[in-house]
């Protein structure tokens, strides 16, 4: 089974349409049609591919060449809120859950895709991306480990 990279302007039919995904913008990677910034789902449903889509391209990459699952937290404090509207949101900390996809291309090159998953979706996704796999997922910081994608 290939890499499947899919560009057009509603790439929203490859993945099924009772599956909303994991809501994730790409913020990185070997890819250059996922340019930085790009909101999107990532669909772990189906048995064999691993869906990556936004508005304007879909990526469908097979499990087996799946070979790295990275998690990682950036953990920022809210300084500007804080000083404009109250001290109390000092105490306040901001999570961005960061998943970086590596896997091999059609050509086998290693190619990979960095993600920032929106928190309420991160569990799930690592689990199923684990599950679908057999890849670990390997944490970046004892934050995320202890947290275990909370």
């Amino acid at each position: 089974m290939c890499v499947a990279l899919l560009v057009s302007s509603a790439a929203g039919g490859t993945a099924a349409a009772a599956d909303s995904g994991a809501r994730a913008d790409f913020i990185g990677g070997t890819l250059t049609h996922f340019s930085q910034s790009i909101s999107g789902r990532v669909h772990t449903t189906d048995a064999e591919v691993l869906v990556l889509e936004s508005r304007k391209a879909a990526l469908e990459v097979p499990y087996e060449r799946v070979n790295l699952l990275e998690y990682g937290q950036q953990v920022g404090r809210r300084y500007l809120a804080a000083i404009t509207i109250s001290p109390l949101l000092l105490l306040s900390k901001s999570r961005k859950h960061f998943l970086t996809v590596g896997f091999k291309d059609d050509d086998e090159r290693q190619q990979a895709v960095v993600l920032q998953v929106h928190k309420d979706d991160i569990r799930a996704l690592l689990a199923s991306l684990e599950a679908r796999t057999g890849v670990k997922v390997s944490y970046l910081d004892l934050e995320s480990r202890q947290n275990g994608g909370e």
